[in-house]
């Protein structure tokens, strides 16, 4: 078994135990076998169908030769290439209509990848650092890391809207749902801190690893330095509507202007990364 299929199997059974803890909080006997249901739905879904729900809730639209030719026959050529040089079959291309600038790779294993870039990102980057930032989503495709990244995004935004219907639940007096509102409101603030932290553990250094790919297939690090000093910039200019759930998927932390969602960073600093990519030779 590889380290990321242990890694997404591990994620998978922490998840479900918040689930269940959180079931049996809210609603006793009853709240449980609801959580073990709720565990087994998500595991399904989040494990087949995790892509498409992470685009869904972008409303990301296909890139191809009809959909959106001209974003197609100025992304394709880049991504075709870097595919070749990496070995990887060709992803499917989406784009998102945002402003502010962004992208992201998901899907559960190389052979069904998908790369999603923002309008924003479109707008703002010169061809070399696009080419640096499509790269480094490549990158996660190649290390086999975009099915812990789409798991995690599908899971957190489960868990935390279960923390969400704590409000409804609690105050029975049946055996069989105790719990009570004092379960419900535990539930409440602790699950999503639970999905955040869990992200952050497994985001930040897949976010190095995929920054030195990009570096190694495009030849140099400084297109995708440019890159990030322009995401860094624009994103906080131009913040972006992202839910804390998939803001660990995004080559670079979405500002939102959420004390929250900066203070669970999913992310490293950029400056930190720049400086790792600056030392690369």
């Amino acid at each position: 078994m590889s380290t990321n299929t242990l890694k997404t199997a591990l994620l998978l059974g922490l998840m479900s135990a918040v689930l269940l803890i959180g079931g049996e909080a809210m609603g006793g006997r009853q709240g449980l076998y609801m959580g073990l249901g709720f565990a087994v739905l998500m595991n399904f879904a989040s494990y087949f169908f995790s892509d498409k729900i992470a685009l869904a809730m972008y409303h990301a639209q296909p890139v191809n030769e009809t959909e959106h030719p001209e974003v197609f026959q100025r992304l394709a050529p880049m991504v075709g290439n870097l595919c070749r040089r990496m070995n990887l079959p060709m992803p499917r291309l989406y784009v998102i209509a945002e402003q502010s600038p962004n992208a992201f790779a998901t899907g559960r294993n190389p052979a069904h990848a998908s790369v999603a870039v923002t309008a924003g990102v479109l707008q703002l980057m010169s061809d070399s650092e696009l080419e640096g930032v499509l790269a480094h989503e490549l990158g996660h495709v190649l290390h086999r890391d975009i099915l812990i990244s789409s798991v995690a995004a599908t899971l957190a935004a489960a868990i935390t809207m279960l923390a969400r219907m704590a409000f409804w639940f609690g105050g029975s007096r049946d055996d069989d749902r105790r719990g009570g509102a004092g379960g419900g409101i535990l539930m409440m603030i602790l699950a999503p801190i639970a999905a955040m932290l869990i992200q952050m553990a497994i985001s930040r250094s897949r976010e190095y690893d995929a920054d030195a790919a990009s570096a190694k297939y495009v030849g140099s690090p400084y297109p995708l330095i440019a890159g990030l000093k322009k995401l860094e910039s624009e994103s906080k200019r131009i913040p972006m509507d992202a839910t804390q759930a998939t803001a660990h998927m995004f080559i670079i932390q979405p500002f939102t202007g959420q004390t929250l969602m900066r203070l669970f960073s999913t992310h490293p600093s950029t400056e930190e990364r720049i400086a790792r990519l600056q030392a690369i030779r």
